[in-house]
């Protein structure tokens, strides 16, 4: 048990030994001073960020995590799957069930979404390419209630 209170010992000496010298070093230099500058607010952001070439526009609802629907196709974000909100904070995809965003968004190979940028109002002005669907007609599913079908008169 000896070299357990050696070694105790040595390490406090070494901490006053520290401290001390701190000290000594703090009162000769006390002239000078230092001016602290006000760090920005949390979620602050400075103009609009910058994305990658390859990233797509397109609306995100997230249905069932992992599955998501990306511009009325129905696709999975992958396993490290990174969520981005106004601020850059990561999001987890169940926070953001049956909402309706404008995202930008990176896809791999497989179609699966591996990055995803919510939007502000701002970078929503900008132009961005897209894999949208835009159709000039609607499909009878699209439309309002079906009207029964009149059926030939039997005998």
């Amino acid at each position: 048990m000896n070299r357990c209170l050696t070694s105790l010992a040595i390490g406090t000496s070494l901490a006053l030994a520290g401290a001390a010298q701190a000290q000594s070093e703090a009162s000769t230099t006390s002239t000078t001073t230092t001016t602290v500058l006000p760090a920005p607010a949390p979620g602050a952001q400075v103009g609009v960020r910058s994305f990658p070439k390859e990233a797509l526009r397109g609306t995100l609802t997230v249905k069932l995590p992992p599955h998501v629907e990306m511009d009325d196709r129905v696709t999975r974000l992958t396993p490290g799957a990174r969520i981005l909100d106004e601020s850059n904070r990561n999001l987890r995809s169940a926070s953001l069930v049956n909402r309706e965003l404008t995202v930008n968004y990176l896809m791999d190979r497989q179609g699966q979404i591996t990055q995803v940028w919510i939007l502000s109002e701002a970078e929503k002005k900008e132009r961005r390419r897209t894999l949208g669907v835009e159709r000039n007609f609607s499909f009878e599913s699209q439309q309002g209630a079906a009207q029964p079908a009149t059926l030939p008169a039997t005998r």
